[in-house]
């Protein structure tokens, strides 16, 4: 019995002091794991912003005449995935680049649900029956690239809503200009893009060809098209 007793005081003499090293550990343990957490979860939600797409605004209302003279609005394509550019078949520097990147990009997807929007700054010389032979030029298959045309005010204005270089038309030496960049648009109808390594949205997507696979030097004969690749991803991203 005195063994049992003397035990038994000693297992109560020692509880307060376990009680006092526990919570020690506990005060520990706790910020230790909180503070890990914090990491964790910032490095997930890091991961899922440079994964997720921004929205840059709604697509600007458009209402063109395409290659088979049909009307074609941003209306018609709601429910498609699909790319926005502003060129003109008779020019001889990056409107081939881009048609030949799209091309590919028309390729890569194959997709019922992708299109794509080319918007002529040369309406006066890209008439309908026009833009349809450069199609067929060209080698655009999808029923859902569409070769636009119509009122050059009208796509100028169109442009600037967009927040793409076209040139002035009143200006003779500079409204033939246009900018190589490309505008991602959702099913839903919005523009959107991927942000870049500094974790800003892009806002646009180029549709040259460059000297380094940075793409940081445009070069019409350049082997690499960095945004090309990017396009198709961020394409298939939609999709999904």
């Amino acid at each position: 019995m005195l063994t049992v007793k003397t035990n038994s005081k000693r297992i109560l003499k020692s509880m307060p002091k376990n009680k006092k090293d526990t919570s020690s550990k506990t005060k520990i343990i706790v910020p230790v794991v909180v503070i890990a957490l914090l990491f964790l979860g910032i490095g997930m939600g890091m991961g899922y912003f440079k994964k997720s797409l921004y929205t840059v605004m709604k697509v600007p209302a458009f209402e063109l005449t395409d290659q088979n003279n049909k009307k074609i609005t941003d209306k018609d394509m709601l429910g498609k995935v699909y790319l926005v550019e502003f060129f003109f078949s008779r020019c001889p520097t990056i409107c081939p680049v881009m048609n030949r990147n799209m091309r590919a990009i028309e390729d890569e997807i194959n997709n019922p649900d992708f299109g794509i929007i080319s918007i002529s700054i040369d309406p006066e010389n890209d008439t309908p029956e026009l833009l349809k032979e450069h199609a067929e030029r060209i080698g655009a298959k999808s029923p859902n690239w569409h070769f636009l045309t119509g009122n050059r005010d009208y796509i100028g204005k169109l442009a600037d809503q967009f927040n793409i270089y076209v040139g002035d038309k009143e200006d003779e030496s500079e409204s033939l200009n246009h900018s190589g960049m490309i505008a991602l648009v959702d099913q839903e109808g919005n523009i959107r893009c991927r942000y870049n390594r500094e974790n800003m949205p892009i806002l646009y997507y180029s549709g040259l060809n460059y000297e380094d696979p940075e793409g940081i030097i445009p070069k019409l004969n350049g082997k690499y098209h960095p945004d090309r690749e990017i396009l198709i991803e961020d394409i298939r991203k939609l999709l999904k």
